[in-house]
């Protein structure tokens, strides 16, 4: 995948397949680490231990439509060629929690993408799970959780379009304002 973003919905698309109603998505870049750290979890069925080294094979996938699971290999060999570190940790019945870390500053590092466009994208699609994403650049940081926004919406769906470019609009600001 050429983007991260495109990773971070993978995982967090493989936690609403789970059984997850809550989708934890952070991100933190400091400058002074050369470190990027994703941390994706959900509160889904979680994957039993006899599988969890099993997940990151290419050739192995518990799905019955195909034959290989490349989303999670991917994310680890994106991580492992930027000098990072990848790790899974899982526990049936409380769910999942997958975390990857990358060198600011190497060669391979793909662009993080479109957060905001991702994030919206999850929400839109998947109206019947919570979602809060945490973003943090050089020790400041901003955070949006829908399970707060549906209080605030009194019955309008979260996935009403208007709702949901609202959402994207604070997410490119709020990361404007980090990065300036």
């Amino acid at each position: 995948m050429r983007e991260l973003s495109l990773h971070i919905i993978d995982v967090a698309e493989n936690g609403i397949a789970a059984g997850a109603d809550l989708i934890t998505i952070k991100i933190s870049e400091r400058d002074k680490d050369n470190l990027m750290e994703v941390a994706i979890a959900d509160n889904g069925r979680g994957i039993p231990q006899d599988l969890l080294k099993k997940v990151v094979d290419p050739f192995f996938t518990t799905r019955t439509t195909r034959r290989i699971g490349l989303g999670l290999s991917l994310f680890k060999e994106a991580a492992k060629r930027c000098d990072g570190e990848f790790h899974i940790k899982s526990k049936e019945g409380k769910g999942t929690e997958v975390f990857a870390s990358f060198r600011l500053d190497h060669i391979d590092l793909a662009p993080l993408g479109d957060m905001a466009g991702s994030i919206g994208c999850l929400i839109m699609g998947n109206p019947g799970a919570d979602f809060l994403y945490a973003h943090e650049i050089n020790g400041e940081s901003f955070s949006i959780d829908t399970r707060g926004i549906r209080k605030e919406l009194d019955g309008v769906p979260i996935n009403n379009p208007e709702v949901i470019r609202w959402i994207i609009n604070t997410i490119n600001d709020s990361l404007k304002e980090l990065k300036s």
